[in-house]
């Protein structure tokens, strides 16, 4: 078990919805934090094979261009396990870190179709320790990922710390957020889209709330990084340079910022934390300890899978 360790976030573009130059991107940078002696990287929301920002651009009216770009999205995503998650995994294992990172997953256990957004958990030894799932898509977004359920809501008890992922606004729902402290968290991750100023005041709030250390990775996307045969890219202005400018950034217990935020450039955010200052803030404040008072208020997760079909032999 490690006390200070270093960690990084990647503030990346995919190569927009081409899944095998993706996690070939991903298997670089994975490299390179491990050369820099990080023990646990995390990715942007859905960076395999892409954040759709279609979704907030085109009227659901537009079947035809919608349902081609889905075709796109689903033959680009990824089931867990596959081809790409293995690859990850001995990337993974090849640099020795714990591996945090966003796609867009297949239901594999139903129809095959439908996409989460979902993040995955990988150790420095190459095994995949879990997934979440997105527990409900923002506004256009519930247009095109199904919603989680529990069965994916969990911390991840590893030799770095216990480890936890909320997705984008996820991180905005007190109840997910409590259920990770009252399960221990001591580093969250939150890939997410949201670039806003708004976005790391809120990301400030929770590490000091939780007592945990916040790892923010924001997709920095340019409008050139998406490949002009698609042609919602012309929706966009035409002097517009950025699409996502990032503003990345990592947090520690007391609500501080000890790296970024970086804003319109792409690059590996570097940190060295110490987990015993979660212990020294969490003195005064525990809010899943001294400061819970289950006494007065009740809690539950509902833990049990989803599932829309229970086959019975």
């Amino acid at each position: 078990m490690y006390d200070q360790i270093k960690v990084s976030a990647a503030q990346v573009s995919p190569c927009f919805l081409n899944k095998s130059k993706t996690v070939d991107k991903a298997c670089e940078i994975i490299k390179q934090a491990g050369s820099e002696h990080a023990k646990l990287i995390v990715f942007p929301e859905a960076f395999i094979s892409g954040y759709p920002d279609w979704i907030w651009l085109i009227q659901n009216s537009k079947s035809k261009d919608l349902n081609n770009l889905y075709i796109e999205l689903v033959k680009n995503a990824v089931s867990i396990p596959d081809s790409s998650t293995k690859q990850l995994c001995d990337t993974a294992k090849q640099a020795g870190i714990y591996v945090i990172i966003g796609m867009n997953e297949i239901n594999v256990e139903s129809s095959n179709n439908s996409l989460y957004n979902t993040i995955l958990f990988i150790d420095d030894k190459g095994t995949i320790l879990g997934k979440h799932r997105k527990l409900i898509p923002t506004s256009g977004e519930r247009l095109l990922w199904s919603q989680g359920d529990g069965s994916t809501l969990h911390v991840f008890d590893t030799s770095i710390g216990k480890l936890s992922g909320l997705i984008c606004w996820e991180n905005f729902m007190p109840l997910a957020r409590h259920a990770l402290y009252a399960m221990g968290t001591q580093i969250l991750a939150a890939p997410t889209w949201d670039k806003s100023v708004q976005w790391v005041s809120s990301l400030q709030h929770i590490a000091r709330e939780g007592g945990a250390f916040v790892i923010s990775s924001c997709m920095a996307l340019k409008k050139d990084d998406i490949p002009d045969r698609y042609d919602f890219k012309k929706l966009y202005p035409q002097d517009r340079e950025w699409i996502n400018t990032g503003n990345s950034c990592i947090v520690n217990p007391k609500g501080e910022i000890i790296a970024g935020p970086v804003e319109a450039k792409k690059e590996i955010l570097y940190a060295d934390i110490d987990l015993s200052q979660i212990t020294a803030s969490k003195r005064m404040f525990d809010v899943a300890g001294h400061y819970a008072r289950p006494d007065v208020f009740k809690f539950g997760v509902n833990r049990k899978p989803n599932n829309n079909i229970d086959i019975i032999d």
